[in-house]
């Protein structure tokens, strides 16, 4: 069976591999030892750490095979980005240069430099393993963070957005980037998006333009790729569209890929899940929901069919033993 679960200490290969098959332009989970030892560190924290409201906590869960006992995905929630480290969008803008004498009136797109996201939530570390890209797998991985949300929103904000990978070659070569780096920066894509997956960003205040972009500037390459995702992305973007995440104008500042937000009550998992006790039982072989317990340190996700009654959630003994809940628990569920 499948179980999202917290990550600890022992994941650290697992989670090494990870890092390594997610590729350039994966900024959260960079290839760095002590970076992915510091990201296990924080996470254990803040699954122990009591919380009235969103600081600095980062949530990273591992999706594991519990047949084999093989982490095959990762998928990450930060509570509050930006308040120790500074973090940079750029927002999609427009100006307007006219002449009614000479009856001119020309609207040009600008990126201006921003940290609009700052103090709000975000998921984040979306990736599933080749061996695991099965039906239902990407979806049960993505939807399983707005149901802990759901459960636990003191320690998280009202509106929550994510980053998506923008566009770039099989060599981690972003078409935006490439302009940036001719003319500001001296620094390559794969260089830059590591130096910020370790926390170095320092460089970004020191050497991005400090004045609006304006796009009609850019080259063509750079210009098709402003808020286009990564070919492997697509799927992602796709879900959270329907979850109800909408596009407001923000792009990375690396390969101005996306951002997508959305008010955590209107998101379409957590406005159609239903809370209930549980029980054993026999359930239909085709009702699958993503069932959650309603634990923090303990959290357990698994996506297995049920059947809900007027006052029960009714699922298969192996799944309450997954979850570590007993009959009369309560427990959270949503359709896949």
């Amino acid at each position: 069976m499948l179980v999202i679960r917290p990550i600890a200490a022992q994941d650290f290969s697992s989670l090494k591999a990870v890092a390594i098959e997610s590729g350039i332009g994966f900024t959260s989970l960079p290839d760095n030892d002590t970076l992915l030892e510091n990201k296990i560190h924080r996470a254990t924290h803040s699954f122990t750490k009591v919380v009235a409201h969103p600081e600095d906590e980062g949530y990273l869960f591992v999706l594991e095979d519990t047949d084999t006992s093989t982490v095959v995905g990762t998928c990450g929630i930060e509570s509050s980005v930006g308040v120790d480290d500074a973090f940079y969008n750029y927002h999609v803008g427009k100006v307007v240069h006219s002449s009614r004498e000479l009856n001119i009136h020309n609207t040009v797109e600008i990126l201006t430099f921003c940290n609009d996201y700052t103090g709000m939530s975000e998921i984040c570390t979306l990736f599933l393993r080749e061996q695991a890209r099965l039906p239902n797998v990407g979806k049960f991985l993505s939807k399983s963070r707005f149901l802990f949300i759901a459960e636990h929103k003191e320690r998280f904000t009202d509106k929550i957005f994510a980053e998506m990978r923008g566009v770039s070659d099989e060599n981690g070569r972003s078409p935006f980037w490439d302009w940036l780096e001719k003319h500001f920066f001296s620094l390559d894509f794969p260089t830059a998006d590591y130096l910020t997956g370790i926390g170095n960003k320092v460089f970004i205040a020191e050497l991005m333009p400090k004045y609006p972009i304006y796009v009609n500037l850019l080259s063509e390459a750079a210009q098709a790729v402003i808020g286009a995702v990564h070919e492997k992305t697509k799927p992602a973007l796709a879900l959270l569209e329907k979850e109800g995440f909408k596009n407001r104008g923000y792009v990375d500042i690396f390969d101005a890929g996306p951002a997508v937000e959305a008010d955590i009550d209107q998101i379409k998992t957590i406005r159609e899940s239903t809370r209930k006790p549980a029980i054993a039982g026999a359930v239909p072989e085709d009702n699958l929901h993503i069932i959650i317990n309603t634990e923090v340190a303990d959290f357990r996700a698994v996506c297995q069919p049920i059947r809900i009654t007027d006052d029960h959630i009714i699922m298969s003994q192996q799944a309450m033993e997954t979850l570590h809940i007993k009959n009369g628990d309560i427990v959270r569920v949503s359709p896949v």
